[in-house]
């Protein structure tokens, strides 16, 4: 579907669908980035098999996080920041572009920032 606009009513109706999907990824992540460096010190001993069922479970968790992440976008939002759950919408506010900014676990879209700015410009809607 690719990047859309949206307004405030709208974006706020898709979060009880993105928000498990987004959650499912934040822990799919955390899983993914412990798993990793475990199997980092298994990759380093050359002794080791390190094509097993740890590395074969990594890479399905792998097509699972990419997977969310082209559903999650898919809505026509923006996945601005996988670490922190954070999720833009393109809106139209007073005849300029700027970014709806949603963070997982907030009830609702309460900010936004400019295009430029990111989350740390975030101003009340």
């Amino acid at each position: 579907m690719g990047m859309r606009y949206f307004t405030l009513e709208e974006a706020n109706a898709l979060l009880p669908e993105l928000s498990p999907l987004v959650g499912r990824l934040l822990e799919l992540r955390a899983r993914v980035s412990h798993e990793s460096r475990a199997l980092g010190e298994v990759l380093s001993d050359l002794r080791s098999d390190a094509g097993g069922a740890s590395a074969s479970r990594l890479v399905k968790e792998f097509e699972e996080i990419e997977s969310l992440v082209l559903r999650i976008q898919s809505y026509g939002c923006i996945m601005k920041s996988l670490e922190a759950g954070l999720l833009d919408f393109l809106c139209e506010r007073d005849g300029r572009d700027v970014f709806l900014c949603w963070r997982y676990g907030e009830p609702s879209i309460q900010y936004f920032h400019e295009l430029h700015s990111g989350y740390q410009g975030r101003q009340a809607v």
